[in-house]
């Protein structure tokens, strides 16, 4: 039962998210939202104006505080769905980081979405920097998780998560685009944890040994 509520938590959260990526999105009139230009917490700014000096951009998001609501939520679901699931990852240290990252990436995403960059710059600084530091943390640690039988399973797609994040959360903080924008660019740094939980949630849900997991 532990392992079923987890992978619907994991799964959850990263439907939502994604869905208010989309959504709120489209909610934009002028200026019209860009995952090239706009990051991730343009979403969740409560005012309109140009926003960012150090990278200037209209922001205008009718939608904010559903946003602010699916980051705090989305927090939330990742760190119940890592408490409960930490059973079924274990043993072995490397999955207990995973575990604890993962939580810590969850506070991340609720400290964003309580403080919108706009109403507390530092706090959602430090919200985001959770998200990005511990959310690759998390995947480069579960590939390092070999004496976990789910997460052997999994070690191959770990680390192209974990380094795909990675290198996304380098580049954008240097801001180096690559061709898709540095909004782009701070996707391919938060997204994989999403893409990860959604794996080992549809695991979690589905999964069959001759033991029980929890």
């Amino acid at each position: 039962m532990r392992n079923r509520l987890a992978g619907a938590c994991w799964l959850l959260a990263a439907v939502s998210f994604l869905a208010a990526n989309v959504l709120v999105g489209l909610a934009w009139d002028q200026p019209r939202f860009s995952w090239a230009e706009h990051n991730i917490s343009d979403l969740g700014n409560v005012t309109c104006g140009v926003w960012d000096t150090s990278r200037p951009r209209p922001v205008c998001s009718p939608w904010h505080p559903a946003m602010n609501a699916v980051f705090v939520a989305a927090g939330l679901l990742l760190a119940l769905g890592a408490l409960l699931a930490h059973r079924a990852l274990r043993p072995g240290r490397a999955a207990a980081v995973a575990v604890v990252s993962i939580v810590a990436a969850g506070i991340g995403y609720v400290l964003a979405g309580l403080y919108p960059a706009d109403v507390d710059e530092n706090r959602h600084v430090l919200g985001a920097l959770l998200v990005f530091a511990f959310g690759d943390a998390a995947l480069l640690a579960a590939a390092l998780a070999r004496r976990s039988p789910l997460l052997r399973e999994m070690v191959a797609v770990s680390a192209l998560l974990g380094l795909l994040g990675l290198a996304g959360t380098v580049l954008f903080l240097a801001r180096v685009d690559a061709g898709i924008g540095v909004g782009g660019m701070e996707r391919v740094a938060v997204f994989p944890l999403f893409a990860w939980v959604t794996t080992v949630g549809l695991r979690l849900l589905g999964f069959r040994r001759s033991r029980p997991l929890s």
